[in-house]
Protein backbone atom coordinates (compact mmCIF):
# COMPACT_ATOMS: atom_id res chain seq x y z
CA UNK A 1 0.00 0.00 0.00
CA UNK A 2 3.12 2.12 1.12
CA UNK A 3 4.23 1.95 -2.56
CA UNK A 4 1.24 2.25 -4.28
CA UNK A 5 0.68 5.40 -2.09
CA UNK A 6 4.20 6.46 -2.84
CA UNK A 7 4.44 6.28 -6.62
CA UNK A 8 0.45 7.67 -6.91
CA UNK A 9 2.05 11.47 -4.93
CA UNK A 10 4.38 11.55 -7.62
CA UNK A 11 2.33 11.61 -10.77
CA UNK A 12 0.53 14.91 -8.50
CA UNK A 13 2.89 16.79 -6.73
CA UNK A 14 4.79 19.66 -8.68
CA UNK A 15 7.85 18.52 -9.07
CA UNK A 16 9.58 21.52 -10.21
CA UNK A 17 7.81 23.57 -7.22
CA UNK A 18 9.12 21.63 -4.69
CA UNK A 19 12.69 21.26 -6.31
CA UNK A 20 13.03 25.10 -6.22
CA UNK A 21 12.13 25.17 -2.69
CA UNK A 22 14.47 22.58 -1.47
CA UNK A 23 16.96 24.46 -3.80
CA UNK A 24 16.90 27.36 -1.77
CA UNK A 25 17.50 25.80 1.58
CA UNK A 26 20.10 23.71 0.53
CA UNK A 27 21.80 26.92 -0.98
CA UNK A 28 21.52 28.61 2.80
CA UNK A 29 24.85 29.57 4.18
CA UNK A 30 23.04 30.69 7.60
CA UNK A 31 24.55 28.41 10.25
CA UNK A 32 21.84 27.51 11.66
CA UNK A 33 20.02 26.32 9.12
CA UNK A 34 22.42 24.49 7.05
CA UNK A 35 24.67 22.81 10.27
CA UNK A 36 22.00 21.26 11.48
CA UNK A 37 20.33 20.00 8.07
CA UNK A 38 24.00 18.61 7.00
CA UNK A 39 24.42 16.86 10.46
CA UNK A 40 21.25 15.68 10.24
CA UNK A 41 21.99 14.15 6.51
CA UNK A 42 25.41 12.42 7.46
CA UNK A 43 23.99 10.75 10.37
CA UNK A 44 20.71 9.28 8.34
CA UNK A 45 22.51 8.16 5.53
CA UNK A 46 25.94 7.16 7.29
CA UNK A 47 27.41 8.96 4.77
CA UNK A 48 31.72 8.00 5.41
CA UNK A 49 33.27 11.89 5.57
CA UNK A 50 36.87 10.24 6.26
CA UNK A 51 37.01 10.04 1.94
CA UNK A 52 36.20 14.32 1.99
CA UNK A 53 38.71 16.79 1.70
CA UNK A 54 36.80 18.37 4.44
CA UNK A 55 35.96 16.22 7.31
CA UNK A 56 34.09 18.45 9.29
CA UNK A 57 30.29 18.81 7.70
CA UNK A 58 29.83 22.24 9.51
CA UNK A 59 32.84 23.76 7.39
CA UNK A 60 31.17 23.78 4.42
CA UNK A 61 29.51 26.91 3.33
CA UNK A 62 26.15 25.20 2.32
CA UNK A 63 24.36 22.28 2.15
CA UNK A 64 25.02 21.78 -1.68
CA UNK A 65 28.76 22.80 -0.81
CA UNK A 66 28.66 19.58 1.59
CA UNK A 67 26.58 17.10 -1.18
CA UNK A 68 29.13 18.24 -3.86
CA UNK A 69 32.21 17.59 -1.67
CA UNK A 70 35.39 16.81 -3.64
CA UNK A 71 37.49 13.67 -2.27
CA UNK A 72 40.92 13.35 -0.85
CA UNK A 73 43.11 12.99 -3.71
CA UNK A 74 43.31 9.20 -4.68
CA UNK A 75 40.26 8.04 -3.26
CA UNK A 76 39.32 6.49 -6.51
CA UNK A 77 41.97 4.96 -8.04
CA UNK A 78 42.10 4.10 -11.83
CA UNK A 79 43.12 0.96 -13.78
CA UNK A 80 46.14 1.21 -15.39
CA UNK A 81 44.92 -0.51 -18.51
CA UNK A 82 43.97 2.49 -20.49
CA UNK A 83 41.24 -0.13 -22.66
CA UNK A 84 39.19 -0.14 -19.81
CA UNK A 85 35.81 1.76 -19.52
CA UNK A 86 35.63 3.29 -15.82
CA UNK A 87 32.24 3.58 -13.85
CA UNK A 88 31.06 7.54 -13.62
CA UNK A 89 30.15 7.17 -10.26
CA UNK A 90 29.52 5.78 -6.94
CA UNK A 91 26.53 4.24 -6.59
CA UNK A 92 24.64 1.00 -7.43
CA UNK A 93 23.80 -0.30 -11.00
CA UNK A 94 20.62 0.28 -11.65
CA UNK A 95 20.70 -1.64 -14.87
CA UNK A 96 23.08 -2.75 -17.43
CA UNK A 97 23.43 -4.62 -21.22
CA UNK A 98 23.09 -4.44 -24.50
CA UNK A 99 20.71 -2.04 -26.35
CA UNK A 100 18.04 -3.96 -28.41
CA UNK A 101 15.24 -2.96 -30.54
CA UNK A 102 16.28 0.79 -30.24
CA UNK A 103 14.92 0.09 -26.57
CA UNK A 104 16.92 0.41 -23.66
CA UNK A 105 15.86 -1.49 -20.47
CA UNK A 106 14.88 0.17 -17.74
CA UNK A 107 12.90 -2.64 -14.99
CA UNK A 108 11.04 -5.97 -15.26
CA UNK A 109 8.57 -5.12 -17.34
CA UNK A 110 9.80 -1.75 -18.38
CA UNK A 111 11.88 -0.09 -21.02
CA UNK A 112 11.83 3.33 -23.38
CA UNK A 113 13.15 4.47 -26.39
CA UNK A 114 16.89 5.35 -27.00
CA UNK A 115 15.46 8.02 -29.50
CA UNK A 116 13.33 9.69 -26.99
CA UNK A 117 16.61 9.27 -24.50
CA UNK A 118 18.86 11.64 -26.56
CA UNK A 119 15.76 14.49 -26.53
CA UNK A 120 14.18 13.09 -29.99
CA UNK A 121 17.19 13.17 -32.42
CA UNK A 122 16.60 9.27 -34.75
CA UNK A 123 20.27 10.11 -36.30
CA UNK A 124 21.87 10.58 -32.98
CA UNK A 125 20.12 7.53 -31.57
CA UNK A 126 21.71 5.28 -34.55
CA UNK A 127 25.09 5.72 -32.99
CA UNK A 128 24.01 4.10 -30.29
CA UNK A 129 21.81 1.08 -32.03
CA UNK A 130 22.33 -2.54 -30.94
CA UNK A 131 25.55 -0.69 -28.63
CA UNK A 132 25.87 -0.95 -24.77
CA UNK A 133 24.22 0.82 -22.24
CA UNK A 134 24.83 0.89 -18.46
CA UNK A 135 22.50 2.77 -15.95
CA UNK A 136 24.05 4.16 -12.31
CA UNK A 137 22.35 4.91 -9.51
CA UNK A 138 23.51 7.50 -6.94
CA UNK A 139 21.53 7.55 -3.67
CA UNK A 140 21.81 10.29 -0.67
CA UNK A 141 25.02 8.61 0.59
CA UNK A 142 27.37 9.09 -2.42
CA UNK A 143 29.87 11.07 -4.00
CA UNK A 144 27.63 12.97 -6.33
CA UNK A 145 30.17 14.27 -8.83
CA UNK A 146 29.94 12.42 -12.24
CA UNK A 147 33.54 11.59 -14.44
CA UNK A 148 34.44 10.26 -17.53
CA UNK A 149 34.09 6.50 -18.33
CA UNK A 150 36.69 7.36 -20.87
CA UNK A 151 38.63 10.05 -22.82
CA UNK A 152 36.89 11.97 -25.01
CA UNK A 153 35.87 15.26 -26.93
CA UNK A 154 32.87 16.64 -26.50
CA UNK A 155 30.73 17.08 -29.74
CA UNK A 156 27.49 18.13 -28.10
CA UNK A 157 25.14 18.89 -24.70
CA UNK A 158 21.23 18.25 -25.31
CA UNK A 159 19.38 19.78 -22.41
CA UNK A 160 16.15 17.63 -22.28
CA UNK A 161 12.96 19.41 -20.02
CA UNK A 162 10.80 16.90 -18.00
CA UNK A 163 9.56 15.65 -14.86
CA UNK A 164 11.53 15.02 -12.06
CA UNK A 165 10.43 11.75 -10.85
CA UNK A 166 12.41 9.65 -8.08
CA UNK A 167 14.66 7.46 -9.59
CA UNK A 168 15.06 4.62 -6.98
CA UNK A 169 14.60 1.19 -7.74
CA UNK A 170 10.71 1.55 -6.79
CA UNK A 171 9.83 4.17 -8.92
CA UNK A 172 12.03 2.45 -11.90
CA UNK A 173 9.76 -0.72 -11.46
CA UNK A 174 6.74 1.47 -11.58
CA UNK A 175 6.86 4.36 -13.41
CA UNK A 176 7.25 3.48 -17.38
CA UNK A 177 9.60 5.72 -19.39
CA UNK A 178 11.27 6.96 -16.34
CA UNK A 179 14.71 8.11 -17.93
CA UNK A 180 13.09 9.20 -20.59
CA UNK A 181 10.46 11.13 -19.19
CA UNK A 182 13.26 12.86 -16.08
CA UNK A 183 14.93 16.11 -17.38
CA UNK A 184 18.28 15.57 -18.45
CA UNK A 185 21.36 16.42 -19.60
CA UNK A 186 22.98 14.31 -22.44
CA UNK A 187 26.13 14.76 -23.34
CA UNK A 188 27.70 13.16 -26.26
CA UNK A 189 31.40 12.44 -26.55
CA UNK A 190 33.94 11.23 -29.25
CA UNK A 191 36.31 9.10 -27.97
CA UNK A 192 38.75 6.13 -29.14
CA UNK A 193 35.51 3.72 -29.01
CA UNK A 194 33.44 5.87 -31.45
CA UNK A 195 30.64 8.05 -30.11
CA UNK A 196 29.33 7.71 -26.37
CA UNK A 197 26.88 9.26 -24.47
CA UNK A 198 27.11 9.92 -20.65
CA UNK A 199 23.60 11.46 -19.30
CA UNK A 200 22.93 13.43 -16.41
CA UNK A 201 19.34 12.67 -15.18
CA UNK A 202 17.26 14.47 -12.93
CA UNK A 203 15.34 13.79 -9.86
CA UNK A 204 12.81 14.41 -7.22
CA UNK A 205 14.33 17.23 -5.05
CA UNK A 206 17.43 17.94 -6.95
CA UNK A 207 18.34 20.82 -7.11
CA UNK A 208 20.38 21.42 -10.30
CA UNK A 209 22.68 19.90 -12.74
CA UNK A 210 26.08 21.12 -13.33
CA UNK A 211 28.66 20.21 -15.68
CA UNK A 212 32.12 21.87 -15.96
CA UNK A 213 32.15 22.94 -19.21
CA UNK A 214 28.62 24.87 -19.13
CA UNK A 215 28.17 25.29 -15.67
CA UNK A 216 24.49 25.19 -14.20
CA UNK A 217 22.31 23.56 -17.20
CA UNK A 218 18.83 25.48 -16.92
CA UNK A 219 15.68 24.63 -18.42
CA UNK A 220 15.08 26.97 -21.85
CA UNK A 221 11.29 27.74 -22.36
CA UNK A 222 10.45 24.14 -21.82
CA UNK A 223 11.84 22.92 -25.12
CA UNK A 224 15.22 20.77 -26.24
CA UNK A 225 18.01 22.48 -26.07
CA UNK A 226 21.16 21.79 -28.49
CA UNK A 227 24.71 23.24 -27.15
CA UNK A 228 27.19 22.49 -30.17
CA UNK A 229 30.93 22.31 -29.35
CA UNK A 230 31.94 20.74 -32.36
CA UNK A 231 32.26 23.78 -34.48
CA UNK A 232 35.33 25.99 -35.67
CA UNK A 233 33.64 29.18 -32.42
CA UNK A 234 34.62 26.37 -30.19
CA UNK A 235 37.58 25.67 -28.60
CA UNK A 236 37.74 21.26 -28.57
CA UNK A 237 36.66 20.11 -24.97
CA UNK A 238 38.57 16.89 -24.54
CA UNK A 239 38.31 15.62 -20.87
CA UNK A 240 40.55 12.48 -19.87
CA UNK A 241 39.42 9.14 -17.94
CA UNK A 242 38.56 9.88 -14.98
CA UNK A 243 38.44 13.42 -15.28
CA UNK A 244 35.06 15.09 -13.41
CA UNK A 245 32.61 16.10 -16.00
CA UNK A 246 29.68 16.89 -14.18
CA UNK A 247 27.96 16.99 -10.51
CA UNK A 248 24.46 16.84 -9.41
CA UNK A 249 22.95 19.17 -6.24
CA UNK A 250 21.29 16.29 -4.11
CA UNK A 251 21.65 13.44 -6.57
CA UNK A 252 19.90 11.07 -9.19
CA UNK A 253 21.32 8.33 -12.12
CA UNK A 254 23.88 8.67 -14.91
CA UNK A 255 23.17 6.68 -18.14
CA UNK A 256 26.52 5.91 -20.47
CA UNK A 257 25.88 4.49 -23.87
CA UNK A 258 28.29 3.21 -26.45
CA UNK A 259 27.77 2.22 -30.23
CA UNK A 260 27.49 -1.24 -31.63
CA UNK A 261 30.55 -3.84 -30.31
CA UNK A 262 32.79 -1.08 -28.88
CA UNK A 263 32.94 -2.45 -25.39
CA UNK A 264 32.21 -5.44 -23.17
CA UNK A 265 30.61 -5.12 -19.86
CA UNK A 266 32.46 -7.09 -17.18
CA UNK A 267 30.40 -9.90 -16.01
CA UNK A 268 30.27 -9.17 -12.36
CA UNK A 269 28.01 -5.73 -12.84
CA UNK A 270 24.58 -6.83 -12.84
CA UNK A 271 21.32 -5.23 -11.23
CA UNK A 272 21.98 -3.53 -7.54
CA UNK A 273 25.80 -4.60 -7.33
CA UNK A 274 27.35 -1.20 -5.53
CA UNK A 275 29.93 0.64 -7.60
CA UNK A 276 32.38 3.15 -7.20
CA UNK A 277 33.67 6.02 -9.20
CA UNK A 278 36.79 4.50 -11.22
CA UNK A 279 36.74 1.04 -10.98
CA UNK A 280 36.78 -1.03 -14.57
CA UNK A 281 33.21 -1.46 -15.50
CA UNK A 282 34.55 -3.26 -18.74
CA UNK A 283 36.72 -5.95 -20.11
CA UNK A 284 39.63 -5.25 -22.30
CA UNK A 285 39.51 -5.98 -26.02
CA UNK A 286 43.28 -6.32 -25.91
CA UNK A 287 44.77 -10.24 -25.92
CA UNK A 288 47.73 -9.32 -23.55
CA UNK A 289 47.33 -11.40 -20.06
CA UNK A 290 49.39 -9.43 -18.77
CA UNK A 291 48.35 -8.42 -14.83
CA UNK A 292 46.94 -5.09 -14.65
CA UNK A 293 48.38 -2.44 -12.06
CA UNK A 294 46.57 0.32 -10.36
CA UNK A 295 47.64 3.94 -10.47
CA UNK A 296 45.97 6.36 -8.62
CA UNK A 297 43.94 9.86 -10.86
Amino acid sequence: MKKQLFIALQYIVPHHLISRTIGLLADSTIPGIKNPLTNWFVKQYCVDMSEAQEENPEAYESFNDFFTRPLKDGMRPLPADEDLVVCPADGAISQIGGITFSRVYQAKGHDYSLTELVGGDPELAREFEDGKFATVYLSPKDYHRVHMPVTGTLRKMIHVPGRLFSVNQTTAENVPRLFARNERAVCIFDTEKGPMAVILVGAMIVASIETVWAGLVTPHKRTVKTFDYSSDAHKPIVLERGAEMGRFKLGSTAIVLFGKDQVKWAEELAETVPVRMGQAMSVSERNDEEPKEVKGE
